[in-house]
């Protein structure tokens, strides 16, 4: 099988539960999978459904640090030093034959916002070992990655009940 780089962008919901979706198929096969979640620290249902696959690991934040431009400096600095060691042990893992599938959820979010060392996540994308599925979440992603992609889905927001003042709803969006 030939790997392939996969993108979900855009301001629409759904894009980590594509690849959530993605991971799920990869790992009933079989795959091993890792998934690396950049900002999000905060309990969620499909952790809960991710712990009891055995061979999907999920490296997140140990905490939630809330939204980038509402962050301290000391904060983004905590956030970025826990993405880039979430991301150093996920490639050493996909380096060590152990992950056949990565999942970098919010990765272009950190990456535009310098949450993420953007050194690290150029080389993945370049040289992305060729037995490793790669994917890829977060709003508008950029050019260079869109055109290193063999999947590109666009997820566009219609409507969303954020709009009308409804908040995250537990099972539903988080």
């Amino acid at each position: 099988m030939t790997a392939m780089t996969h993108i979900y962008t855009g301001d629409g919901k759904g894009k980590t539960s594509c690849a959530l979706g993605l991971a799920l198929r990869f790992s009933g096969y079989g795959g091993n999978v890792i998934i690396v979640q950049f900002g999000k620290g905060r309990d969620t249902g499909e952790l809960a459904a991710l712990a009891k696959i055995p061979n999907i690991k999920v490296l997140r934040n140990n905490r939630d640090f809330g939204f980038w431009s509402n962050m301290t400096e000391e904060s983004k600095n905590e956030l970025r030093t826990e993405n880039d060691a979430n991301l150093s042990t996920a490639i050493s893992e996909v380096k060590n034959g152990n992950c056949g599938l990565l999942v970098l959820d919010e990765v272009i979010s950190a990456y535009k916002n310098g949450a993420v060392d953007r050194q690290i996540v150029d080389t993945l994308l370049n040289e992305k070992p060729p037995k490793t599925e790669l994917v890829l979440t977060g709003r508008n992603a950029p050019q260079s990655f869109i055109e290193r992609a063999d999947y590109v889905s666009e997820i566009k927001k219609v409507r969303h009940p954020f709009d009308k003042g409804i908040g995250a709803r537990e099972g539903v969006e988080f």
